[in-house]
């Protein structure tokens, strides 16, 4: 056994904010797109602006998306490039 247990909580944690359907569809959406902002990610999920908020906080706060501010908008990126390739090859299209 690895006495890294830390390393592994910070893991599980990341796995599980993945683990929501929406937070996966986020995360797949910068995937694609490299950036965006909270109403273009409103318009593609259909839902409230409130709801999108809350599950980017989510993400931002594990470090799996980052935000950058261009004048009134934030947009939003993929921070962890590991997080991409776990994404891949939980929706089958991992190309190895």
């Amino acid at each position: 056994m690895d006495n890294h247990f830390k390393q592994y909580e910070e893991a599980a944690e990341k796995l599980k904010a993945l683990a929501h359907p929406v937070r996966l569809c986020i995360v797949k959406g910068l995937m694609t797109k490299k950036q965006c902002n909270v109403s273009y990610m409103q318009d593609c999920l259909g839902l409230p602006q409130s709801t999108v908020s809350q599950h980017l906080q989510k993400l931002r706060t594990l470090g799996i998306i980052e935000a950058e501010r261009s004048g009134l908008e934030i947009h939003y990126s993929i921070k962890d490039p590991k997080i991409m390739k776990l994404v891949q090859v939980l929706l089958g299209e991992d190309h190895l």
